[in-house]
């Protein structure tokens, strides 16, 4: 029991996951300790608040280019 705390994930470790998920560039070595000793609905909240942000800001980039081709 205390052997799998030890590889329990960090808070830093699955912003990491989390990203690297998004982006396609993660090592074959996290992704067996994310199935193996993660919580799946830390990742699964993770995905969706990045996937929510990531919209937002490329709507909020688009709105300043629009606005400032129009100005």
């Amino acid at each position: 029991m205390a052997n799998d705390q030890h590889n329990r994930p960090t808070p830093w470790q699955i912003v990491k996951s989390i990203l690297g998920g998004a982006l396609g560039v993660q090592s074959e070595q996290t992704r067996q300790r994310d199935f193996a000793h993660g919580n799946p609905i830390v990742y699964i909240v993770g995905g969706v608040v990045f996937t929510v942000v990531f919209i937002l800001v490329l709507v909020f980039i688009v709105r300043m280019v629009l606005k400032s081709a129009g100005a």
